[in-house]
């Protein structure tokens, strides 16, 4: 099975895993906040882990819920992972939540997969994706279902954009994907885990992809904090670059 294939059968079957686990504690009465959440982080990473040891036992691994291992520094080809995006929404019964798994190799991503088992798909670094056409008007943003941060609230009305809330940032990243919304600028810190599988997928889509000063965005490094991100329809980088530098400026 090529990288692609089996990082998008990596993630559904985690995905599987989770909802499994849901209903069974959904059946006992036993679906409180942490303790579903902390079942589902434990039960997705083991899932993951043992399919990994098993079928890429000389691949390295970078995943939230396991201890890092800087052997993976040497290796040529890591599995970057986060077994389950969005704990809240999972807890929560919503459909907002996600499954990451991407593929580094020799400096760059090479496959990746975001599992929405809420909406029962998978998009992929293989698959194909919609013709999105024209962003809408006004722009859409994903922002968390919490707070907008104060850099994304003044893009918003500076670009006259619509903020749009939604959970996890796989999911909002497959949103920009999917055509839900036309952008996803976050500035509020972050990990590789959280965005490598969802940046592999919008970037094959033909999504901007890139850290919020326009660089580039990088995987396994020795310290895998990523604090931010923009993915957006191309046509609308530019501009959101642009607004972003002036107010960081300030």
């Amino acid at each position: 099975m090529r990288g692609e294939e089996f990082a998008a059968d990596l993630a559904t079957s985690a995905g599987e895993v989770l909802l499994a686990i849901r209903k069974e504690h959904l059946a006992a009465g036993t679906a409180e906040g942490k303790a579903l959440a902390k079942a589902g982080d434990r039960g997705a990473q083991e899932h993951i882990a043992e399919r990994l040891a098993a079928e890429r036992p000389d691949d390295a691994v970078l995943s939230e819920e396991a201890a890092d291992d800087l052997r993976r520094l040497e290796s040529e080809r890591v599995w970057i992972i986060d077994p389950l995006d969005g704990t809240r929404e999972y807890s929560e019964d919503r459909h907002d939540w996600a499954v990451h798994v991407a593929l580094w190799e020799r400096g760059s991503l090479t496959a990746g997969a975001v599992a929405l088992p809420g909406l029962g798909t998978t998009l992929s670094t293989a698959g194909e994706f919609p013709d999105l056409g024209p962003p809408a008007e006004p722009i859409r943003l994903a922002v968390s279902r919490s707070r907008a941060s104060d850099l994304v609230k003044a893009v918003a009305a500076e670009y006259g954009a619509e903020l749009v809330p939604m959970g996890s940032a796989g999911y909002k990243v497959s949103a920009v994907v999917r055509g839900e919304v036309d952008a996803y600028v976050h500035s509020g810190g972050q990990y590789e885990w959280d965005s490598a599988a969802p940046v592999a997928v919008a970037a094959a889509a033909g999504l901007h992809t890139s850290r919020i000063d326009g660089s580039a965005l990088e995987y396994n490094r020795e310290d895998p904090y990523l604090p931010d991100l923009l993915v957006c329809r191309p046509s609308l980088a530019k501009g959101l670059l642009e607004i972003i530098g002036q107010h960081q400026a300030v």
